[in-house]
């Protein structure tokens, strides 16, 4: 991993803004008109409006950037935000539910040193898309800053790294926030900087993968060359842009689970499960495995105790059946005719195998509009029932396994990146609770 470098953060003033939960903010990325609406009427300070500025009603383009600068250095000015007195690291945990227990999720925020993908040992896993790129860029221009983490993985079995920073927290109260979901957020600056020397060699030689902020990544490089160009090639070897705001966390967490994204498939033909099991004969073993939408429950669970990227449960609308799909001995051979030039792990993959090989290839769907993506079973079964925002109807709908950690790793290091919404880190890192500034003064 490049180096890391403690930092003066720009953090919230509470006794301007009160509570630290009305001000922050999820990632840009997952938030709606009706959540930007909700978050902009929780506070006149919250992070959002700095984020994810609502267009003027003159729209003109590049208003949002502009107007989202001059409020962030209003905000300075008037101490809403304030600069650290002392440069420093943020350990980082939160605390939420899933599936009847209780996590902690541990890292902490820092600047890493920026290495194009491809050219050093920080990995992508994600295709990223030129729009969003702009986007980020032009906030990043207009406010000097990277006004959000990126989140990075690195492998540490004992997890050395991140026990040397809890230990100098225990017993210490940490800044508390909750957001939306009900996930609660903690933060402790941490300004020894011989620890922070310590973590530092730590992970120096060690790999990292990006899990999310493929884009913020992308672009914090984009900006960093703009600034070297302007300033004739190069920037000094510690100018703030040569690093990007990042929480980093080891894969071996206890706390660090990926939970599976759902597909709910629109603007597609119609079948019934006896041609869909027709066209995946040979290729899949394809059993019933219940009838109505309510029975997504029982199907996801067959699913997790086969615990294999194979296994699939796809619903036919037009008789609400549900069918069990399984890998047999054919499917990998297919996968590589298909699939020839990616690896084996790529080809292993469960969202690979569902829409290279199913959805496009056997059923003949290569093109079809982007699907519905939901995260959790009864999302699905709302979105068949006609529940969801929007009432679309879906004549075709896929359970799928998640990516994990460890397929991560293998498919990034074969410098290969996964189909779209192949992981979902959950909770999602909060906005707001630290900025990284980038200008040089």
């Amino acid at each position: 991993m490049p180096k890391i470098r403690a930092f003066r953060g720009i953090r919230y003033n509470l006794a301007q803004v009160g509570s630290l939960s009305d001000v922050v903010a999820p990632p840009y990325d997952v938030i709606d008109a009706a959540l930007q609406q909700q978050l902009y009427d929780q506070s006149p300070y919250n992070f959002i409006r700095l984020e994810l500025t609502k267009a003027s009603e003159s729209g003109e383009p590049g208003d949002v950037y502009q107007r989202a600068a001059t409020l962030f250095r209003t905000w300075l000015r008037d101490g809403v935000l304030q600069v650290e007195p002392d440069p420093a690291v943020y350990v980082y945990h939160q605390i939420f539910d899933n599936d009847g227990q209780t996590y902690t999720r541990r890292g902490f925020m820092t600047r890493v040193r920026l290495v194009r993908f491809g050219e050093g040992n920080i990995y992508p896993h994600e295709q990223t898309h030129a729009k969003a790129k702009d986007d980020r860029l032009r906030l990043t221009r207009a406010c000097e800053a990277n006004m959000s983490q990126i989140y990075g993985l690195y492998p540490d079995s004992t997890n050395e790294a991140q026990n040397l920073l809890e230990a100098h927290i225990a017993g210490t109260a940490g800044l508390e926030a909750v957001d939306h979901l009900g996930v609660t957020h903690r933060l402790w600056p941490v300004t020894d900087l011989d620890l922070v020397g310590q973590v530092a060699q730590l992970l120096e030689n060690k790999p990292m993968f990006v899990a999310d902020g493929h884009h913020r990544y992308e672009t914090a490089c984009n900006y960093r060359d703009e600034l070297a160009a302007a300033a004739g090639g190069s920037l000094p070897d510690d100018h703030p842009a040569q690093s990007v705001l990042t929480m980093v966390m080891s894969m071996d967490d206890p706390g660090l689970i990926v939970l599976p994204t759902h597909r709910l498939f629109h603007g597609v033909p119609e079948m019934d499960s006896i041609e869909l099991t027709k066209r995946l004969n040979g290729v899949f073993d394809c059993e019933p495995a219940g009838k109505g939408p309510e029975a997504a429950d029982e199907v996801w669970r067959q699913i997790e105790e086969l615990n294999d990227q194979g296994a699939f449960g796809l619903f036919t609308a037009s008789d609400q059946q549900w069918t069990l799909v399984t890998a047999n001995a054919n499917t990998g051979r297919k996968m590589e005719e298909i699939a020839g030039d990616q690896s084996d792990d790529w080809r292993s993959l469960g969202v690979a195998i569902l829409h290279g090989l199913i959805i496009d290839h056997l059923l003949g769907m290569q093109g079809h509009p982007k699907p519905k993506y939901v995260h959790l079973v009864d999302e699905v079964i709302d979105g068949l029932n006609g529940k969801l925002e929007g009432d679309q109807t879906y004549p075709l709908a896929a359970l799928v396994m998640p990516a994990t950690v460890d397929d991560i790793r293998k498919v990034s290091l074969h410098q290969e990146r996964m189909p779209a919404k192949s992981t979902y880190f959950y909770p999602k890192l909060l906005s707001g609770l630290v900025v990284n500034p980038l200008d040089a003064n």
